[in-house]
């Protein structure tokens, strides 16, 4: 018969990996390793007497014998230190042989640049001494002292490694068990940053997290022997945080129709012109429509005085509770079959506040698993197969769903008045005031099936990796784009105060979206790939390899999808629908995702890593590759599902033929009659069947060699080349007061292509040093920048309408190039970590009480420091086609940033636009506030005792309180132009304790 026969490596009582297991049995001989925690395994022994023998560097080899039964006990064997005669004799040789100068080599890493755990690195120096003799080799292992992190020490480390590493290990039992948590009250935290500069109270709040988890064989008795190797954790979290939030409300003047004290962003009095007469309103004051009084009284009242910016702040509340349980298990089969499968669980429950205390929940539950089988066919030959599934619900509910009918009862018709879509139509305001909404309600659930099949050949020098992928996914929505409305209210409106067209119920423009609540979307992607990892000499090792990968553009099971069949020079549109899928203007045939699909995803990619100088530290790496990006169609295809017949999707503009109020704005008619006015357009979105997608060209080089001290330079260069990026539209559009050429030719709808094109350029510097004398440290830094005139590679996002993604002139998508939405020039992370060193049995380097407190400290440090993002100026008071905020202004020439009264951008930098003409100002011309973050931690592990170690860790997030921002209030006609829009996080201090045994 044959057994499995395991067993566990220690010394001290402590496991020891990474030693050496044979076992010999009728002349045969198997041979394995301790893993990370010193367990060993033999799948199948013959039952009967054998020889194990356990060897490792350091260590007196041991002999004993065994017995392979079914039955067996757990097998233990105890390393001891060679003696000083068994080091004089292992080291002889060594030390006989004549030395001169002793250079080691490092392999570059393909992972991460973490430090290495050890200090005696001498890569590329020479030295200039012997060897220290056996003697005094021997006495610092005699005296068990990690000299200065000389010796790995995870429980010191960010790093850190398994819990029953080294000296970190606790305990005899088979089991690994850790008790967590993590603690942050607000007591303890810096108050949220107040952009108005009034403080206003400081709500308690807590971020606290716990949980727990077990490691070790499954053993069933009677029933499972010899299970699989398992963890199963849980972790609890419960956090809440305030954050102070500003923003300007009617005040009670205002919300009596009074403009007397009112003035504009340029601080100019306001003047109220009557529509119906062209003249002032006597007294400056208004009428107030019902429509706007009920929504008026959404609103709170201003608690904020003197301050013209913003006269009302609340610290808003985001309360998260995750609950998450992980798990997974490993077992091999025999010699040549290994399993291994893994399985998470969470579920997110969060709610978030707006100024007019609407409170929103949101609900997420997720789920992932995974099941793997790897098979040894040879020493050469390996495959494995791994089957993945995930699924994730998220479930958005706004405050007034199901509770209040606010459109109903403000007497506004026209928009969906179904009760899970309660709430207030957006109102959007260029002047500063704070805009009224809520978010929206949506049931999104997604699911991916994925499987993929790996084989590995290694045949010196060639390691050969080829593999194929699939998955099926699934994007499940329930959910309307618009379903409340959205009114427009510019300073260019009909009484010259977008505040006072809101009181008389006159907006600017509306949009509506709503029909096809539920979309069931699906797509497939397929890969094939190989790569060869050729080591040509010692010095010189090129992988070169190619990768096609084809993601099918997106159908809905239903053929609920709808595109526009477009006439040349967009002349003319009509919907085309994929339940009918071909054109009624051009006579085009289409696939049902109403896009024609994209195969050419070949992705070529090469790497070169080469040693100029044989023996030196130099190693000089380059390479190249070629990426598709097929995530472009999931949002296409929720674009298309919006659209008309499908849904009541409609842009309205304001005009004398067609006025529009609160109460119809929605469902106008034409001025003087009961005949609805006919909409802008029925159709908001179109895309370019013969859309490609999008690849990237990166291409890098790097060179790497260390320093004298310990050190280590990287100098590398980065590039990027995107192509068919995503270009969105407005057709037919023209400048705010010029003549359309084509008045008959339709407008308002988005259109997308794929004609884009980005660069991005970087190079970056690093110096580290490695950990000696418990000290290491990295600086790098980054200087890069990028450019584009696309919306998606550009950093824009794509397929979603209105902002600054829109380009200003459709007939000159060139005029869109600019920086990228992610372009940050100057970039600088510097890393710091020293450990004051410990001893393997817990001594120190110090004695007495002081050695006690000084040993198994480490700090940390981190900071980043770099420039702003790049930023749009927006004219938001044009509308063109019912749209603003992609129109930008004129530049002057004023210096951008000479800003005054508290802000930071100078006004006098923009104008509007003549009459006929677009804007000059380029788009992200503004670079956004500058980015500066240090944050620490103390770290230290407690022994208890043999078995209990308390791992306790502080942590200060943005240690010095320093604010910065977020971005720029960019709009010219807003009152907070210059002004922040919000700041990042103040200081927060956690503490975090974790009980392993």
């Amino acid at each position: 018969m044959a057994s499995e026969y395991h067993g566990l490596v220690t010394f001290h009582g402590l496991p020891v990996p990474g030693a050496t297991v044979t076992v010999t049995q009728a002349g045969k001989k198997y041979v394995t390793v301790t893993d990370t925690q010193g367990f060993y395994s033999f799948p199948t022994l013959a039952d009967g007497a054998a020889t194990l023998k356990v060897e490792m560097t350091g260590f007196t080899a041991s002999d004993q014998p065994v017995t392979i039964a079914a039955d067996a006990p757990t097998g233990r064997s105890e390393l001891k230190l060679m003696t000083l005669d068994e080091m004089h004799a292992a080291l002889k040789p060594v030390a006989s042989a004549p030395m001169t100068v002793v250079q080691a080599r490092v392999e570059p890493k393909k992972t991460s640049d973490a430090p290495k755990a050890r200090s005696n690195e001498t890569a590329g120096v020479a030295a200039q001494a012997p060897p220290p003799p056996p003697e005094e080799i021997a006495q610092r292992a005699v005296d068990g002292l990690l000299v200065n992190g000389s010796v790995n020490n995870a429980a010191t480390s960010q790093f850190s490694l398994a819990a029953r590493f080294g000296n970190t290990a606790s305990g005899k039992s088979l089991y690994n068990f850790s008790v967590n948590m993590r603690a942050d009250v607000s007591a303890l935290d810096a108050r949220s940053y107040s952009i108005s500069g009034f403080n206003t109270s400081k709500p308690q709040t807590s971020a606290i997290t716990g949980g727990f988890a077990v490691q070790g064989p499954l053993k069933i008795p009677h029933v499972l022997r010899n299970g699989p190797n398992i963890f199963v954790g849980y972790q609890r979290t419960r956090d809440s945080v305030a954050i102070s939030t500003p923003g300007l409300v009617p005040d009670l003047a205002v919300r009596s129709g009074d403009f007397s004290h009112e003035v504009d962003a340029l601080g100019k009095p306001v003047v109220v012109i009557d529509p119906t007469t062209g003249k002032p309103y006597p007294g400056n004051k208004v009428p107030i429509s019902p429509q706007a009084q009920a929504l008026l009284a959404l609103y709170p009242l201003p608690n904020v005085a003197g301050n013209a910016l913003y006269n009302y702040q609340i610290p808003l509340v985001i309360d998260t509770h995750v609950d998450g349980v992980n798990a997974n298990a490993n077992k091999t089969v025999g010699r040549k079959n290994q399993f291994f499968g893994s399985f998470g669980l969470s579920s997110t429950r969060a709610s978030n506040g707006n100024l007019f205390n609407f409170v929103d929940t949101t609900h997420v539950l997720g789920m992932r698993s995974e099941i793997n089988w790897s098979h040894t066919f040879n020493a050469h030959l390996r495959s494995n197969v791994s089957y993945q599934f995930s699924r994730q619900s998220t479930r958005l509910t706004p405050f007034s769903s199901g509770r209040t009918d606010v459109s109903g009862l403000a007497g506004i018709t026209g928009n969906d008045r179904d009760p899970a879509y309660w709430g207030p139509p957006t109102l959007e305001f260029s002047g500063g005031l704070s805009g009224l909404g809520d978010g929206p309600q949506s049931f999104i659930r997604n699911a991916t099936n994925g499987i993929s099949v790996v084989g590995r050949l290694n045949r010196t020098p060639h390691n050969i990796t080829a593999g194929v992928d699939f998955r099926r996914q699934q994007f499940n929505y329930l959910t309307q784009q618009n379903p409340r409305g959205t009114f427009q209210f510019t300073s260019l409106g009909s009484t010259g105060s977008d505040i006072a067209d809101f009181l008389i119920g006159r907006p600017d423009a509306s949009s509506l979206a709503f029909g096809n609540a539920d979309k069931y979307l699906r797509q497939s992607v397929a890969a094939i790939y190989a790569t060869d990892d050729w080591r040509l000499t010692p010095q010189l090792t090129v992988n070169i390899g190619a990768r096609w990968e084809y993601g099918s553009p997106v159908n809905e099971i239903k053929n609920r999808l709808v595109n526009l069949d477009v006439a040349p020079g967009f002349s003319a549109v009509a919907p085309l629908l994929a339940s009918a899928p071909v054109g009624t203007l051009t006579g085009q045939h289409l696939p049902g995702a109403l896009l024609r699909a994209d195969l050419a995803g070949i992705q070529p990619r090469v790497g070169v890593s080469w040693r100029p100088i044989p023996g030196s530290s130099m190693v000089v790496s380059a390479g190249y590759g070629l990426n598709f990006d097929s995530s472009v169609y999931q949002g296409i295809a929720v674009a298309m599902t919006q659209q008309f017949p499908l849904s009541k999707s409609v842009i309205l503009q304001n005009s004398a033929a067609c006025p529009l109020t609160l109460a119809n704005g929605f469902a106008p008619t034409l001025a003087n009659s009961s005949t609805p006015c006919p909409a802008t357009t029925l159709d908001t979105f179109g895309v370019d069947p013969n859309f490609r997608v999008g690849y990237l060209h990166t291409w890098n080089l790097k060179v790497q060699r260390d320093l004298p001290g310990s050190l280590q330079m990287v100098a590398t260069y980065l590039g990027n080349k995107g192509t068919r990026g995503a270009q969105q539209f407005l057709p037919n559009t023209v400048p705010f007061g010029a003549t359309n050429p084509c008045p008959t030719c339709p407008v308002g709808f988005e259109y997308l292509t794929s004609n884009g094109n980005s660069t991005r350029e970087s190079g970056q510097l690093q110096l580290r040093r490695r950990l000696k004398s418990g000290f290491t440290a990295s600086v790098l830094y980054t200087w890069s920048k990028s450019i584009d005139d696309d919306s998606s590679l550009g950093g824009q996002g794509a397929a979603t309408s209105g902002s600054a993604r829109i380009a200003q002139d459709w007939r000159n998508l060139n005029g869109e190039r600019g920086l990228s939405g992610f372009d940050q020039r100057h970039l600088v992370n510097f890393q710091m970590q020293y450990t004051t060193g410990m001893g393997k049995g817990g001594g120190t380097l110090l004695s007495g009480w002081r050695g006690r407190v000084y040993k198994e400290w480490t700090v940390q440090t981190q900071i980043n420091a770099g420039t702003g993002l790049p930023e749009t100026p927006l004219q938001s008071a044009t509308l063109i086609a019912g749209r603003s905020a992609f129109v930008r202004p004129n530049v002057t020439g004023a210096d951008i940033y000479a800003g005054s009264g508290g802000g930071f951008l100078n006004r006098g930098a923009y104008s509007a636009p003549a009459l006929g003409q677009w804007g000059n100002a380029r788009r992200n011309s503004i670079t956004g506030p500058g980015q500066f973050s240090l944050n620490m931690a103390l770290v230290r592990t407690f022994r208890l005792d043999s078995r209990f170690n308390l791992d306790a860790q502080i942590t200060a997030a943005n240690a010095l309180n320093h604010v910065t921002y977020t971005g720029y209030v960019t709009n010219i006609n807003s009152t907070q132009f210059g002004l922040p829009a919000a700041a990042n996080t103040m200081r927060t201090l956690q503490t975090s304790l974790r009980l392993r045994f």
